[in-house]
């Protein structure tokens, strides 16, 4: 958890949000509107434009700090949980990338590889990990990303005047607070499933205690929204956005918007049949909703409807996030600066 004042940085396609985390608790919080086509295929197609956003951003809002976190799109990331024999880290280091060769194209080198141990209550061991002939094997989560993907991302904060401390996946954000808020959690249950209503995508994870099992996608997401304001208004998807998120004369409890809730609810119903299907012992029965799309709450009430779960907001999993305003947005940017 963060103890030292650290910027949580979340960049989507529709949004930079923006987390100042002291002592593990948010301090404030900003966004910004992302320019068209900044972010494209999970990769900032200008530096610059992305640093000045971030400065400007950081600026307007009264925000100041010397050390930054990053959350990692997930389509320019891969993450898998690998089982491996009992080594050392210089032995794990050498044989990581090769649980990738299934994942990358081009060159090794090309790559940066890292990894967390997952410790489950019936895998606690005492043996040494030095000790190559234990038999003993080790549960992981294993990252990897592009170079020039971390590159880039130590280049756009170090122009915003920012130094990159953290940068990982938008999935270990949520793990970072499920650790964190275990306590209370726990008590709810002991399975959760995370329910990101993205622009571009919508992502449901799964996970057991802090581990994670599973994630589903849909290709869809509340930029569907758009295009159904547009043709209900007569107006361009850009205007229709705009509507979106004002909420222009109530247009996100018309009926064209009401079916389109409907169609995401049933492609979530599909995604978690098979989750269940897959996992016959499941016993998933809460869903935590963060992103945009959180805040709609016909939308919510659909999926509520047609899952038939338990539907919690996303300061549950934020400390004190009750007291954050919309912070079902800053999730990830929050989450992402725990991993200190």
């Amino acid at each position: 958890m963060a103890k030292k004042t650290i910027l949580g940085i979340d960049i989507g396609y529709d949004q930079l949000k923006l987390a100042l985390v002291s002592g593990g608790r948010v301090v404030s919080t900003a966004s910004a509107a992302m320019p068209e086509n900044l972010m494209v295929d999970g990769r900032i197609t200008s530096r610059e434009t992305m640093s000045d956003l971030i400065r400007t951003t950081m600026k307007e809002n009264g925000i100041r700090a010397n050390d930054a976190a990053i959350a990692l799109p997930n389509e320019a990331v891969y993450v898998k949980n690998v089982s491996m024999p009992l080594m050392t880290t210089d032995q794990l280091v050498y044989n990581l990338p090769f649980e990738f060769n299934d994942y990358i194209t081009g060159e090794i080198r090309d790559y940066i590889f890292d990894y967390a141990v997952i410790k489950d209550a019936e895998e606690e061991q005492e043996e040494d990990p030095e000790d190559e002939n234990s038999g003993k094997k080790m549960s992981l989560m294993a990252v990897g990303a592009e170079r020039s993907l971390i590159e880039d991302a130590q280049a756009i904060l170090r122009k915003a005047g920012l130094r990159m401390k953290i940068a990982s996946p938008a999935l270990c954000s949520y793990i970072n607070l499920i650790r964190a808020q275990k306590d209370s959690l726990y008590q709810m249950a002991d399975e959760f499933g995370i329910l990101d209503l993205g622009y571009e995508e919508i992502r449901l994870y799964m996970f057991r205690g802090d581990r994670h099992v599973a994630t589903r996608e849909l290709e869809t997401g509340l930029s569907t929204l758009d295009d159904v304001i547009a043709d209900a208004f007569s107006v361009d998807v850009h205007l229709a956005h705009t509507y979106l998120m004002n909420n222009y004369e109530n247009c996100l409890e018309r009926e064209e918007c009401l079916a389109a809730y409907e169609n995401i609810a049933v492609e979530l119903m599909r995604a978690m049949n098979f989750y269940r299907f897959s996992n016959p012992d499941s016993t998933l029965s809460d869903l935590w909703l963060c992103g945009g799309g959180a805040v709609i709450r016909p939308l919510a009430d659909s999926i509520g409807e047609m899952l038939d779960m338990e539907l919690h907001p996303a300061s549950e999993l934020v400390p004190g996030g009750d007291a954050v305003e919309e912070c079902n947005s800053f999730v990830q940017a929050v989450g992402v600066t725990f991993g200190m």
